[in-house]
């Protein structure tokens, strides 16, 4: 009788969380994250959950997921560049290669350090053919983000057809561009992030591009503010020397990512009247 008085009248007793419900759980607050912020939700996180082992399980799932969504560039620990982490670039959990410098970077997702660099293995790497095209886009592409990202890091890598020798087949690379402001102090932290994929159709002598870019703000001075946008383009351009399509492909990046990051202005301005 006294144990039925606990509880109202067609209520149940709540059930506890299982383990693998609190890892759940705890992996949604830390991949969910806003720019730059994981390390902050991973302390509270390890605060709630107050079980260092169910901690460790979903920090070790969480962290690579966010990494790679967030395109995250770490500095190699030769100083030499820095690698950013995507699946483009993965070759196994811990170990992503950096095309610029021919290195792979084994990697600390939950510190989000480099740990170690070594030489990429042959074929690991595109042949010298394909190597001739990503090499003259890259160097557009570094001219390009200087310009346009504050500390924003590119990288260009060969996604299908690495091993083509010569002309005749056909082959595609992606463009990554990933810029980050991180101002705590300042209540705020935000990101870019835009992938292209490049497809080079020798058959057709056309190259197509097709482009996801995605922006995340959060600001939380006195509130709690958050960007998610997203948008996607396509277009083309004829298929010519490696220098010329690297200028040519620069060019249709610069133009669209330009246009969208007009356009975001205006559409948060506008809301920011309309209040």
């Amino acid at each position: 009788m006294a144990e039925d008085e606990e509880y109202e009248e067609g209520s149940e007793p709540e059930e506890e969380l299982s383990d693998k419900q609190k890892i759940e759980i705890a992996k949604w607050f830390l991949t969910n994250s806003p720019p730059g912020e994981i390390q902050y939700v991973a302390k509270d996180v390890r605060s709630v959950l107050t079980d260092e082992h169910l901690y460790n399980m979903a920090v070790s799932e969480a962290f690579p997921i966010y990494n790679k969504t967030h395109i995250i560039s770490l500095e190699l620990p030769d100083k030499s560049g820095d690698v950013l982490i995507t699946t483009y670039g993965e070759l196994n959990e811990t170990e992503y290669l950096d095309p610029r410098t021919a290195q792979v970077a084994t990697v600390d997702h939950v510190k989000q350090v480099c740990t170690e660099v070594r030489p990429a293995m042959d074929e690991e790497l595109p042949s010298p053919y394909i190597e001739e095209f990503r090499c003259a886009l890259d160097a557009e592409i570094i001219k390009y983000v200087a310009e346009a990202y504050p500390k924003g890091i590119c990288s260009v890598y060969c996604i299908n057809g690495k091993d083509v020798e010569g002309p005749g087949s056909d082959f595609e690379l992606a463009v990554l561009i990933s810029a980050a402001r991180h101002s705590p102090q300042n209540f705020c932290n935000g990101s870019w992030r835009s992938i292209w994929n490049v497809e080079f159709k020798d058959d057709m002598q056309m190259i197509e591009l097709r482009c996801t870019m995605q922006v995340g703000a959060h600001y939380f001075e006195e509130g709690n503010v958050q960007l998610d946008a997203n948008h996607e383009c396509k277009d083309s351009t004829i298929f010519q020397s490696p220098d010329d399509c690297a200028i040519s492909i620069t060019n249709i990046i610069r133009h669209h990512e330009t246009e969208y990051l007009a356009s975001l202005e205006v559409s948060i301005k506008l809301s920011i009247f309309s209040e």
